[in-house]
């Protein structure tokens, strides 16, 4: 089976992974691995990489993906090459899970050579959307990494920080 991306410098962030070929939306093209860990182990490294985040915003990456409701995957591992996709608020890709496995596919046709992403949906609701400024640059863009069906609260409460602002000027 050919490889369907490769790995380079991204604009978005560091590397990401590229269409090394044509793809057609539905495509599985890469699973998403690492080591199962449980909620309370994920709760636990999660904050031991966000303080590291505080004090180095390289070292800070958290690559801990859902995969049930009691576990979830670990992928801060050198073997896990999907942790390499990067956020936008456009994506190309999304996330299925099937008997365990968590697959990245496209849900549209990619060509060759276009950054692979998905959209990394962190909530709203957590106190530290803040810390997860988009870059993605496209024209949906939210500026935060905050998923879709949080839009609508995330503009709803920058606009009410705005106004706050603008009243106190």
């Amino acid at each position: 089976m050919q490889k369907l991306y490769s790995i380079k410098n991204s604009k978005l962030h560091g590397k990401g992974l590229f269409a090394s070929c044509n793809i057609k939306a539905g495509t599985n093209i890469i699973e998403y691995i690492g080591v199962k860990i449980t909620k309370a182990q994920s709760d636990k490294i999660a904050e031991t990489q966000l303080k590291k985040a505080q004090k180095n915003r390289e070292e800070g990456q958290v690559y801990i993906f859902t995969l049930n409701k009691k576990y979830d995957i670990n992928g801060n591992v050198p073997y896990n090459k999907a942790r390499l996709m990067n956020h936008s608020c456009n994506p190309n890709c999304d996330t299925d899970i099937i008997d365990d496995k968590i697959w990245i596919r496209s849900f549209k046709d990619i060509k060759k050579g276009q950054e692979l992403t998905y959209d990394y949906g962190f909530s709203f609701d957590s106190d530290d959307f803040r810390d997860h400024v988009c870059k993605c640059g496209s024209k949906k863009c939210v500026g935060f990494i905050v998923t879709e069906t949080d839009w609508k609260k995330l503009r709803k409460f920058l606009l009410k920080l705005a106004n706050n602002c603008t009243k106190t000027n």
